[in-house]
C-alpha cells in the first residue's frame, strides 16, 4: 500500500512505488490486463502550487516516459503560455494523469479510458502527500469526475462552462480547481464551436499560471 505520510521522504517513495507498479498488468482481479508492459508516467512535487491532471499517457509518451510530449502537449502549454522548461520544471507542475500507463487502443483505433486502478490505488495518497497545491488543472471528464466534487454539470462542454463556479469554489481536498478540454486536435472543432473558451477562459488561465511561476 502506498506511504500517505505528507512530507518529502514519502513523497519520494510514493514516486518510487508508482513507478515500479505493475498492478494492472499482473493482478489477475483486473482483467483485461494491460496489453503491454506498464510504464507510468507522473511528475510529483513538493513545491509547485499547481497539478496538471489530465488523463493517461498516449502511445508517445508511452514511449519517451515525458508526460505531453507529444502535440497535445504543444497545445497545452500555448493554453498555459509556458515554455518546455517551465512546464517541465517540478517546482512549478506536478503531473498527476488519471492512469499513468498508456492503455492501449479501442477497436476504432482511439486511446482506451485511463485505467480505474491508479486513480483508487494511488491518487488520495499523492495530494495527501502534496498538500501545498492550490489549483488542479482537470483536463477531461476523467479528472473532473475525480477532482471537482461540487460545480460539476452534466457533460464536459457544460463543465468547463461553468469554470468561474467551479474556480472560486475550495473543494473538499483543499484545492481550486479550472476544468479544460482535452488539448487533443480531435477537440479542434470544440473549440472552433466553443470561442468562450479562447476569449473567457485562457486569459484567467494564463493570469493564475504566471502569478503560480514568476
Amino acid at each position: 500500500m502506498p506511504d500517505t505520510t505528507a512530507d518529502t521522504f514519502s513523497l519520494a517513495s510514493l514516486d518510487q512505488q508508482i513507478k515500479a507498479c505493475r498492478l494492472c498488468r499482473e493482478a489477475p482481479r483486473c482483467p483485461p490486463p494491460l496489453p503491454h508492459e506498464p510504464r507510468p508516467v507522473c511528475i510529483l512535487s513538493a513545491s509547485a502550487h499547481i497539478a496538471i491532471a489530465g488523463q493517461a499517457p498516449g502511445m508517445r509518451v508511452h514511449e519517451t516516459g515525458i508526460p505531453f510530449n507529444d502535440p497535445s502537449g504543444n497545445r497545452l502549454r500555448n493554453w498555459l503560455g509556458v515554455d518546455r522548461a517551465t512546464f517541465y520544471n517540478p517546482a512549478h507542475f506536478a503531473i498527476v494523469p488519471m492512469g499513468f500507463c498508456f492503455p492501449g487502443y479501442d477497436a476504432k483505433g482511439g486511446d482506451l479510458p485511463p485505467r480505474r486502478e491508479c486513480a483508487t490505488l494511488w491518487h488520495e495518497a499523492i495530494f495527501n502527500a502534496m498538500p501545498q497545491i492550490r489549483l488542479v488543472l482537470a483536463i477531461g471528464q476523467y479528472a473532473q469526475r475525480w477532482h471537482i466534487a461540487q460545480g460539476r454539470q452534466k457533460n464536459l462542454t457544460e463543465t468547463v462552462k461553468n469554470w468561474r463556479d467551479i474556480l472560486s469554489r475550495k473543494q473538499p481536498r483543499g484545492y481550486h480547481v479550472l476544468p479544460l478540454p482535452h488539448p487533443s486536435w480531435r477537440n479542434t472543432a470544440w473549440l472552433g464551436k466553443n470561442p468562450w473558451f479562447e476569449e473567457e477562459l485562457l486569459p484567467e488561465l494564463r493570469q493564475q499560471i504566471h502569478a503560480a511561476t514568476s
